[in-house]
């Protein structure tokens, strides 16, 4: 079995990846062009946050199983088994950016002084397998050969390291068995079931994985609309529903939307991988729109509550990452919260544990500190948009002390109804049933 692996891109799931690669024995080489990501890198200075990477990197950098570079050509000599998993953005017609996949194969094919098999991890769309093969085959040197295979990432970020350990399944797309077998056994190691499929079924299992999410997110934000009508309580309709194997209680928790970088992604290129093959995905086109919807409801139950005038309120926005456990604000809900309440004429003051340094350069204006009670003293109500566990054990006493007014707006229902009820508070969440005065939208 080969051992020697290289992998492209320092993000998420290439640094995850490859520092898992070499906790299990294999030697590894991560490659970015990113000079200073590498620098940072080999001083042990982790650019992510995400629980449990940084002690694996120092042991197998300090082990000499994992290494970082600069240089690509060097990476794909000293490599078997090169994965590739460098951004894949999404274009504003929904259609997905291929243009550093694209540079790298090219980068691979010119450097390549043997057979080598490139392994697909970045979330591409389908049909990427046949282009890559074309492409290393246009650019390859004297005696070099490849063979492509699909490998799909499904890290979670926040528990990519757990996930990476305990993964539900490995799915392996090729053409080549042996190619798949190789890849097959390089990831035995994690041992989880695999699934060995095609190159296009394997890139299609990821989009439709993520959009499925995507769907029961926004069903049962869905259904919270209706409970708050009808009087019902989403948290005990999600637990029913839950209770049904076929259906179970994941992805099943009633807020504000999905963010982060691969759903709202990947559902819009589903969308336009259906458009392209002239295929109307209603469900799909449905899913996104209640998605950015559901931000819009929670800031209208916001303005109401101050008879629809913003003006001159101050507050508390306590969360700016997609969710807890990670610094990642790409398409995090907070962003178009917070954008829509200024907009509104409020001052915003904002509290996140881990991403207001990232947080400044996207807020000019709004006062951001890793003290909540800071953001909180003086404001008129708190809003809660990210469900990090330090929310939890706020001390309620202390928080109706300091807000002007006894607002609270729970977009990721954190808390007990009746407990902020008793406390004081004039309480308003998703889907449950509002305490006295509390705004519906």
């Amino acid at each position: 079995m080969s051992n020697r692996i290289g992998v492209v891109g320092t993000g998420y799931v290439g640094l995850v990846s490859g520092a898992c690669f070499s906790e299990v024995g294999h030697t590894v080489v991560c490659v970015d062009r990113d000079e200073a990501k590498i620098v940072r890198l080999r001083q042990g200075d982790i650019p992510i946050f995400e629980p449990g990477l940084e002690p694996i990197v120092k042991r197998n950098v300090e082990a000499g199983r994992l290494r970082f570079e600069t240089d690509l050509s060097l990476a794909v000599r000293d490599s078997d088994v090169l994965f590739v998993a460098v951004g894949t953005p999404s274009l504003d017609n929904g259609d997905v950016d291929m243009t550093q996949v694209k540079t790298v194969l090219k980068q691979i094919a010119e450097s390549a002084d043997g057979y080598k098999i490139v392994v697909m991890k970045s979330t591409v769309p389908v049909g990427t397998g046949k282009m890559a093969e074309d492409l290393l085959r246009m650019h390859a040197g004297p005696g070099a050969s490849f063979d492509v295979v699909s490998n799909p990432e499904f890290l979670r970020e926040g528990t990519a390291v757990h996930d990476t350990f305990h993964m539900d399944r490995i799915v392996i797309g090729a053409e080549n068995a042996a190619a798949a077998e190789t890849v097959r056994e390089l990831l035995s190691p994690f041992e989880a079931p695999v699934l060995m499929t095609n190159r296009e079924s394997a890139e299609l299992i990821k989009y439709a994985s993520n959009s499925f999410l995507a769907t029961k997110i926004s069903f049962i934000n869905e259904m919270a609309n209706i409970c708050e009508k009808v009087g019902a309580d989403v948290s005990m309709v999600a637990k029913g529903m839950g209770m049904d194997k076929r259906i179970g209680g994941a992805f099943l928790n009633a807020g504000i939307g999905y963010g982060g970088f691969c759903l709202p992604k990947d559902t819009r290129a589903q969308l336009f991988i259906a458009e392209n093959a002239d295929y109307d995905f209603k469900i799909m086109r449905a899913v996104i729109e209640v998605n950015q919807l559901q931000k819009q409801r929670f800031v209208r139950k916001v303005r109401a509550a101050f008879g629809g005038d913003l003006a001159g309120k101050t507050l508390a926005v306590m969360g700016l990452s997609f969710k807890p456990n990670t610094d990642d604000l790409r398409d995090a809900p907070s962003l178009d919260v917070i954008s829509m309440l200024i907009q509104y004429g409020a001052s915003v003051r904002a509290w996140d544990p881990v991403s207001g340094g990232k947080a400044a350069a996207l807020l000019p204006g709004v006062f951001i500190t890793e003290d909540p009670y800071k953001a909180l003293e003086g404001a008129d109500a708190m809003l809660i948009v990210t469900e990090w566990p330090q929310v939890r054990e706020l001390e309620l006493a202390k928080v109706r002390s300091i807000l002007r007014k006894p607002y609270v707006f729970d977009g990721r229902n954190v808390f007990d109804s009746e407990r902020m009820r008793d406390a004081g508070f004039i309480y308003t969440s998703i889907g449950r049933p509002p305490s006295a005065d509390s705004a519906q939208a």
